[in-house]
């Protein structure tokens, strides 16, 4: 699901991106990668976290992927010179159009509550990581972006929607094992889970 101009305000603002780069910091203390690794990050939006992960964590190429052309024409406009480290490419989350088995790590910012079919996804960040590999994650839960203000500012599916639980189990199914998290009750989630080998 494409973002209203609401959610574009607040991920394309300074604030979010402090937060992203605090988000990936924690996250990279939850678990290393090697040195030369290779990303994902789906949901790049204008490519903030991809340029951030490349900063922080020893990859030698990230692909960012959007649902959003716009969004992904912004992302090339502004990463233009790491163009080299990073590629970009209009794609939707339940269908990943990159060969299995072929990342390190997936990176998704508040990306799956977004999307209608979010089990789906989750077996696509699945199988697109290698064994071993690592998919970091942060989530928001119903009561954040659901609630009466948000709910008619804010656009998200409104069924099958989970909860931490709910998250950890369908993780589980896609065959990701949760390694570490930081989870507020019932508002989200920061968390890394690897794939099964």
């Amino acid at each position: 699901m494409k973002l209203n101009w609401a959610e574009r305000w607040v991920v394309n603002n300074p604030l979010r991106v402090l937060q992203q780069r605090i988000q990936i910091r924690r996250l990279k203390g939850m678990m290393p990668l090697k040195p030369g690794s290779i990303a994902l990050e789906v949901g790049c939006g204008r490519g903030k976290g991809a340029g951030i992960a490349l900063e922080e964590f020893p990859l030698s190429r990230i692909l960012g992927m959007d649902l959003d052309i716009g969004m992904v024409r912004k992302a090339q406009a502004k990463l233009s010179a790491q163009r080299q480290r990073i590629s970009l490419l209009a794609g939707d989350v339940t269908y990943i159009p990159i060969r299995g088995g072929s990342v390190d790590a997936v990176f998704g910012f508040g990306v799956l509550h977004h999307v209608v079919d979010w089990r789906t996804a989750l077996g696509e960040i699945a199988r697109v990581l290698k064994p071993g590999g690592a998919y970091f994650f942060e989530e928001l839960y119903p009561a954040l972006y659901r609630n009466f203000i948000t709910r008619h500012i804010l656009l998200h599916p409104a069924e099958d929607r989970f909860s931490g639980q709910e998250l950890r189990e369908a993780l589980a199914t896609a065959g990701l094992s949760l390694k570490d998290a930081t989870e507020l009750k019932k508002l989200g989630i920061l968390g890394v889970a690897v794939k099964e080998i």
